[in-house]
């Protein structure tokens, strides 16, 4: 298919899941894809805040506090993995290989 460019672009580009990289397909209605923000509330202290169906914007930032620094990471799971009950440990495993998480958490 073209584009009004006339630039040859594909009608669907499918996931992969982060955890065991398999093709999440059109038809895995058990997947989910989930943001994980960064938020920095001291120089030390990390806190964790997970976004799910939603948005965070940069303008959301408190410039005195830096509670969110715009920053998020993507993670897309496959419904293979979610029914193995596998899915909590492959987000920290992740988020922690990711630095959104401490290494001794």
């Amino acid at each position: 298919m073209q584009n009004d460019a006339g630039e040859f672009v594909d009608l669907y580009v499918p996931r992969k899941c982060s955890a065991s990289n398999r093709i999440i397909g059109a038809k895995d209605h058990a997947s989910i894809q989930i943001n994980i923000a960064e938020c920095q509330s001291s120089a030390v202290n990390r806190d964790i805040v997970v976004v799910v169906g939603g948005t965070l914007s940069a303008d959301q930032v408190d410039k005195v506090t830096g509670r969110f620094n715009g920053q998020s990471k993507t993670y897309a799971i496959c419904g293979a993995i979610r029914r193995m009950g596998e899915s909590d440990d492959s987000i920290l495993r992740l988020a922690k290989a990711d630095g959104v998480v401490a290494k001794n958490f």
